[in-house]
């Protein structure tokens, strides 16, 4: 079962601060509110991702705002999982995430990201970064 790490959330909240601030400094947007109390109650338990399914209706739209604003696939259009290979020297994706990529959920599909940046080896990361630029400006 994929979670949502909190790095998303600290992601999130921040797109939220930045789109909707807080008229007084104090008060907080209700995106914010419900992405934070999320947050929060994972800083207290240690927690580093929370469940999907468990996930409070609010805070789930208010993330999902935020995730259709990131880039949907790690894609470079140089795919060798084509040529055979288990993981794709493109994008770092495994064979059967390609393959399956357009049936994941968005909890899914970030963490495959989490994994590809965190391993930093593919190259969309290095040989090709420009090119994984220019992908994000379509």
């Amino acid at each position: 079962m994929a979670g949502i790490h909190i790095t998303d959330i600290e992601s999130a909240i921040n797109y939220w601060r930045e789109k909707k601030p807080s008229p007084d400094g104090i008060s907080l947007e209700p995106e914010v509110r419900a992405l934070a109390e999320v947050y929060a109650l994972m800083v207290f338990c240690h927690e580093s991702q929370a469940d999907e399914f468990s996930f409070p209706a609010q805070a789930y739209q208010a993330w999902m705002g935020w995730y259709t604003t990131t880039p949907d696939t790690p894609c470079i259009a140089i795919c060798s999982t084509s040529q055979g290979d288990e993981v794709c020297k493109g994008c770092g994706r495994s064979f059967s995430e390609v393959r399956h990529w357009t049936e994941m959920r968005p909890a899914e599909k970030r963490q495959t990201w989490r994994r590809i940046t965190l391993q930093g080896e593919a190259w969309r990361f290095n040989k090709y970064a420009e090119r994984a630029a220019e992908g994000r400006a379509v």
